[in-house]
């Protein structure tokens, strides 16, 4: 069944306007749904003439009429006259026939969506007449502002065309709403807008006081004011906010209500996002005290490195000096690691800059004074969990440092090309050098042990064992060697 952008699609005539007006429509006509305790449809004409419906809302205030998916499907014929009519009207279009949804009567009303003088649908209220028998003040406020939002679509002032939302967590209906005059003064608010202001610390009665003045006998002189809060307090523009005060933070949106001669009031959403906030703020703190163990990981892995440093400085064996050099780009590896892995808010780390930075030391290191070896990159490892960054660094620095170290030797230039492939947790990395080829880099399928063999179990033991993949040594066809790595990502895998 056809969705919404593609019977969009078979409309040439719509703008890219008129589709971006469609879509801000569906995006955020949620909150007349739910105020008007009824379904919402979206019917526009497909290529063919034909009336479909390309979106439904649900309220969430109240049981919806259809359990099923409407979406795709084809206006009933019956219906076609009275949605023809609906087009042509400039202001909303009242069916004077009553239907049956399941087991309910409905009543629909049309509201032509006009866009820069065109009309590209109607959104189709659905009201089950039994939401409209006895009903309190909560429910008479809520059903005559979910009216005045519905009536702003024929006019064209809904959806809100620089609307500025901002909050991560924003305020429904159910949530709270307070309704405001033109003059921003409180008409009405809902029994749960008012304990989201008592929990500010607002002990007054909110009706007849402006409401801006409620939110400003609530701050403190140290307590934050984003600058959209005056608005959203005033009601004029469409905007939301956040008022943090009494240790508590409660999520504010302004809708403002429009008529033919103007602003006439406001609809103000409220949430309490206290216990959300107070969350947030526990993860940052996770956050920055993990950030600051992976630091200082670093700082003592360096310590270390300059510990061996020294040490080889002060030996007189050669073998020694190489074996401590060795160990020294190890430790350096697994820093640079952490260091990476220090300045993000999580346990993830952007792989191809930290293993540009290692392959580029891991050259530097193992190349003469009088070599000049490049490394380049064909594709990316993207970001990767440290379960699995660390040992893949590990394994390509002695990939790397095995192929300067024997596969130049003796050479004075060298060029080493590093693709990546990688899909979900398989990754396939390919090592290629121009070296003197095959025989001078593997043996018996290993990589050729220089000193004490440790480079070979590294590589060995990671790549097989860790990731359960293989490593393959093959020449290269124009001369130098090719290493094929399979590898699958455990910590992906464990996603």
């Amino acid at each position: 069944m056809a969705d919404f952008t593609h019977i969009l699609v078979t409309r040439p005539d719509f703008t890219e306007s008129d589709r971006e007006w469609l879509h801000h429509l569906v995006g955020d006509w949620q909150v007349i749904a739910d105020l008007s305790f009824a379904d919402l449809l979206l019917i526009v004409q497909d290529g063919d003439g034909n009336y479909r419906i390309v979106e439904q809302c649900r309220p969430s205030t109240v049981m919806t009429l259809r359990v099923d998916d409407a979406v795709g499907a084809l206006v009933p014929p019956e219906m076609v006259p009275e949605l023809d009519a609906a087009m042509q009207s400039k202001n909303v279009f009242r069916s004077t026939v009553l239907r049956t949804v399941g087991k309910s009567t409905v009543c629909n009303v049309y509201a032509p969506v006009r866009h820069n003088g065109k009309t590209l649908g109607l959104v189709v209220r659905e009201t089950n007449m039994a939401t409209r028998e006895s009903n309190g003040r909560y429910e008479s406020e809520s059903i005559n502002a979910g009216k005045q939002l519905y009536e702003m679509i024929a006019r064209g002032q809904f959806p809100y065309v620089n609307a500025i939302m901002s909050q991560r967590h924003v305020a429904r209906v159910s949530d709270g709403f307070i309704m405001l005059t033109q003059e921003g003064i409180v008409r009405y608010a809902s029994p749960n807008a008012i304990s989201c202001f008592r929990r500010l610390g607002c002990l007054m009665t909110m009706q007849g006081h402006f409401l801006s003045e409620i939110g400003t006998d609530l701050l403190h002189q140290n307590d934050p004011v984003p600058e959209t809060l005056p608005m959203v307090l005033m009601g004029k523009d469409a905007v939301d906010s956040e008022i943090n005060a009494n240790r508590s933070a409660v999520s504010v949106r302004s809708l403002p209500l429009y008529d033919n001669n103007g602003r006439n009031g406001a609809i103000i959403l409220c949430r309490d996002v206290t216990e959300l906030r107070r969350r947030e703020a526990e993860l940052q703190t996770k956050d920055a005290t993990i950030s600051e163990i992976h630091h200082r990981v670093k700082n003592n892995l360096q310590a270390v490195s300059a510990l061996l440093r020294l040490q080889a400085r002060k030996t007189k064996s050669e073998e020694v000096k190489k074996e401590l050099a060795e160990a020294q780009r190890r430790v350096q590896t697994i820093a640079m690691v952490h260091e990476g892995l220090s300045q993000t808010a999580d346990e993830i780390v952007d792989f191809d800059k930290v293993i540009s930075n290692l392959l580029k030391m891991a050259v530097d290191l193992a190349t003469m004074k009088d070599q000049t070896i490049t490394v380049d990159f064909i594709g990316k490892f993207g970001m990767m969990p440290a379960q699995d960054a660390t040992p893949l660094s590990l394994v390509l620095t002695e990939l790397i440092t095995n192929c300067v170290e024997h596969g130049f030797e003796g050479r004075k230039q060298g060029h080493i090309t590093i693709s990546v492939g990688r899909s979900g947790n398989n990754l396939n990395v390919v090592v290629e050098d121009d070296g003197s080829g095959l025989d001078t880099e593997e043996h018996n399928g290993l990589a050729r042990s220089s000193g004490s063999g440790l480079g070979t179990q590294i590589i060995n033991t990671f790549v097989t064992n860790d990731f359960g993949g293989s490593v393959r040594w093959e020449p290269r066809r124009e001369g130098g060697t090719r290493v094929v790595l399979d590898m699958t990502l455990r910590a992906a895998q464990n996603d």
